[in-house]
This record gives structure tokens, C-alpha cells and sequence, in this order.
């Protein structure tokens, strides 16, 4: 029989349950969003559960550097418990949840094999990356979401050098040597800046059959053009910055097939071994069992205050929320919405249990940025378009800023200088997977090419 955890009841330590008349409030996720209405509760008068499936908060907009090999997964990520551990009202719970019944006022977590009650919910379980109707693509183009993400990045990205090096056909050589990003976007945008670093600099003459340097990057994008948030004139200089470090930069392009040897693009063959993905995102699945109204990506379109339509207990923040702004724009995916939605969400129950009228979210947009390379970035900060060292400068103390924890604040400064002073990356480790299972899927692709 599942266990059933009550709004007036919690498990301890001991696994037994204790009593408990504060309102329960279960907030799903701990990103930015759920941490930040986790902290922003911390002085009312509840009970929080937080669950997560992980037991660390992730700083995303870094995974691109796990991916390059320039930062640690312990570098943009902190345990959930370390940042909640002197708020008593707050318990963390690492589980999967599987399920929320609205009406019930209930998760159901680990299979079912557990139920949780509450008073209140806060959904901000993020995002993952779409794959617009063709899931398969994703075991040949991993996107870019999770640790585990960026280390299988990583590992692709290495492992391709390596096997590289012990090939002899020209062919078979340069689709190893190849690197396609689909998507346009900041993500898109960041990793193609950073590959070049990395073939360039970081491996010059660690190799003796192969020239790093040589290696192919390209960048697709289905639209008219790269970084399409930004103003136009940005997203020019951020193609321009692109081409000079010899990225190939194609936009109209789109994507119709991804395989284990290439992708197909508005009619031609791509052969490369290396696909990263970065062109959509989708809502996590859980907001598809609520039964209220979505939009294209999967997110709930709330309410004003947040609220899912219907069910003014349940509030929905970050990645699974879809609102605007006054200007009718969507409130972009980014790390600072969600963390003023998670504010917003858990002033707004605050206000609710003292019987005062909710306020309405006002998103404030506090600029965007994207890093092209070194002394390379586009920002719009307070109206005011940035590029250049200027930009990039601003990208590095805004990063810093938000990074959460002095440990990983100092640690982010010290590997960004080394690599800034050395060109080197100091965690090119390749785990997993070794080099001739990608060794064996090249030659078979290779062969494939030459019966063709």
C-alpha cells in the first residue's frame, strides 16, 4: 500500500510522522524558481517540502563551460540541503514525482508508492529541450540541461579527437573532425564560440596525426537569424564574431534529420559524429496531467498571480510558466524570471493565508547577455546595447554575481583565469564510453559513404 503523508503530517528522520498544523506547502523543484520560493517562505507561518529528483541546484547558464571542459560540475552546483539547512521551516526531499492530482491536492512520488498532501504548490520543475516531434534525434544530439547532459557533451566532444587520431581515410577523418550545433539561440551561440578555443589553443600539439585547429564547426539555425531575443544589430555582430573565429553560421536552415553520422539540412548531407543540440525547449511532462491550458512548449498559461487557472492554491513559476510582459513579449527562460516568479509565487500564498488580495507578476527585465569567445559577448543592459570587451567583461560579473555560494564563486574565478592565462582546460577528462565503440560506429559510417 502507498504511504500517504497528510497536510498536518511529515516524515522525520526516523521515517515515523509528526504532527503538524502549519499549512503545508510542497514547492516541486529546486532551480531557481523553487529555491527562490522556498527562501522567500522562510519567515511564514508554514511547513515547506521541497522535492527534487536531484539533490543539488544546478546554475545552467554555465553548463555550456562542463560541456567545454573549462569548469567542474561541483563548480555550478551546490547541495539543496547546504542552502536550506538553517531554514527550519524548509524540509528537502530527494524523489521522482510522478504525479499531481489538482483535486486531491496531491503528489505522488516514487512510482506511487508514496503520497504527498498540501495546502499549497508551487510547480517549477523546468524545462527540457524539444525535439520538435522527433525524440530519437535525441540519443545522437544531446542537449544541454542537466550535469549529466553536459558531461556526455563533454565526453562526445574529447572522444572525437581521440578517435581522430587513429583513423588514416580523409573521409572518415573530417566527419570525426566535425561539430554541428542546431540552434541559434544563447546556448547555440555560446558552445560554437567556445569549440574554437578549445581546437586552437587549448589541444595545439598534443596530437601528431591530426591538426586540431582544423576541426569544422558549424551553427544552424532555423531562423533568419542567430540570437533572435536580441536586437538585430547584436545579432549581426554576434554572427560576424562567430565567422571571424571560423564558425560556420547558417540561418534559414533547418533541420530535418539527425542520425548517428550527420544531420540532414534544408537538403544536404552533414557528415559529423558530433551533434549537439540547442534549438527548442519543452515544459516538463508534468504539466500535461493537470488539464489546463497550455501552450506550444507545454506550459501552464496563468493566471496574473501566477496561479494555475482553477485552482488558486497551485502556482506555477520558471521554465513551466507561460506569461508576458506588458508589451505582450513572453517573459523569456531565464534564470532571473524565475527567480522573481518563485518571489511572486510565495508572496502571493503569504498574502493568501493572512486573507490579503494577491499580487499581480511584473516581470523586470534586467538585460540580457550572450558570450561569444574571449574579449566577445553581446548584452542589452537597461536599454543600452553592449558588445565587445565591454560586454564580455559585464557577462563575466553578472555570471559571478548570480553564481550561488562563495566556494563556487571563488572556484569559477580561478579555473576562468587559468584558462584565460594558459588556454588551457583543466578538467579534459573523457569517462564513459571509450574510443572504440566510436571507433567501430565511424568505420561503418565511412563504408556506408563509399557503397553510396
Amino acid at each position: 500500500m502507498p504511504h500517504q503523508i497528510t497536510a498536518q503530517a511529515s516524515l522525520t528522520h526516523t521515517g515515523s510522522f509528526a504532527t503538524e498544523p502549519r499549512p503545508h506547502v510542497v514547492i516541486v523543484g529546486g532551480g531557481f524558481g523553487g529555491l527562490s520560493a522556498a527562501r522567500a517562505l522562510a519567515k511564514a507561518p508554514v511547513r515547506i517540502t521541497l522535492l527534487d529528483r536531484t539533490n543539488h541546484h544546478l546554475f545552467q547558464p554555465l553548463l555550456y563551460q562542463v560541456a567545454t571542459a573549462v569548469l567542474n560540475p561541483s563548480d555550478i552546483s551546490v547541495p539543496i540541503r547546504w542552502l536550506l539547512r538553517r531554514q527550519q521551516n524548509a524540509t528537502v526531499v530527494m524523489a521522482d514525482v510522478d504525479r499531481i492530482d489538482l483535486e486531491r491536492r496531491a503528489v505522488s512520488l516514487d512510482g506511487g508508492t508514496v503520497h504527498l498532501s498540501f495546502d499549497y504548490l508551487v510547480i517549477a520543475t523546468g524545462a527540457r529541450h524539444a525535439y520538435f516531434g522527433h525524440p530519437e534525434w535525441e540519443q545522437h544530439a544531446p542537449g544541454l540541461k542537466s550535469i549529466e547532459d553536459a558531461l556526455e557533451m563533454r565526453r562526445r566532444f574529447l572522444l572525437s579527437f581521440e578517435a581522430a587520431e587513429r583513423v588514416s581515410a580523409a573521409g572518415e577523418r573530417a566527419a570525426l573532425l566535425t561539430f554541428v550545433i542546431v540552434g541559434g539561440g544563447p546556448t547555440g551561440v555560446e558552445l560554437a564560440g567556445m569549440i574554437p578555443e578549445v581546437t586552437r589553443q587549448a589541444l595545439r600539439g598534443e596530437f601528431r596525426r591530426i591538426d586540431p585547429s582544423k576541426a569544422r564547426v558549424l551553427l544552424l539555425e532555423g531562423g533568419p537569424r542567430i540570437l533572435p531575443s536580441f536586437p538585430e544589430a547584436l545579432s549581426e555582430q554576434a554572427r560576424h564574431d562567430l565567422e571571424a573565429l571560423g564558425v560556420e553560421v547558417r540561418t534559414n536552415c533547418v533541420v530535418t534529420h539527425v542520425d548517428a553520422d550527420g544531420v540532414m539540412a534544408n537538403g544536404e548531407r552533414i557528415d559529423a559524429h558530433t551533434v549537439f543540440w540547442g534549438a527548442g525547449n519543452q515544459a516538463s511532462p508534468l504539466t500535461r496531467q493537470l488539464g489546463v491550458p497550455l501552450d506550444r512548449a507545454g506550459r501552464v498559461q496563468v493566471g496574473d498571480d501566477l496561479s494555475v487557472p482553477g485552482h488558486p492554491h497551485v502556482f506555477c513559476v520558471g521554465d513551466v510558466a507561460s506569461t508576458t510582459m506588458p508589451d505582450g513579449r513572453p517573459v523569456p527562460a531565464v534564470a532571473p524570471a524565475a527567480n522573481q516568479m518563485g518571489a511572486v509565487a510565495a508572496k502571493n500564498i503569504a498574502r493568501a493565508l493572512e486573507g490579503r488580495p494577491r499580487v499581480p507578476f511584473r516581470y523586470l527585465n534586467k538585460g540580457d547577455l550572450a558570450t561569444i569567445g574571449r574579449h566577445k559577448a553581446v548584452a542589452v543592459i537597461a536599454g543600452a546595447q553592449l558588445r565587445g570587451t565591454f560586454a564580455w567583461l559585464t557577462w563575466l560579473f553578472v555570471h559571478i554575481l548570480y553564481l550561488v555560494g562563495v566556494r563556487n564563486r571563488l572556484s569559477v574565478v580561478v579555473q576562468w583565469g587559468y584558462q584565460y592565462l594558459t588556454f588551457q582546460r583543466g578538467v579534459r577528462l573523457i569517462t564513459g564510453t571509450t574510443v572504440h565503440r566510436l571507433l567501430k560506429a565511424s568505420r561503418a559510417a565511412h563504408e556506408k559513404r563509399k557503397a553510396a
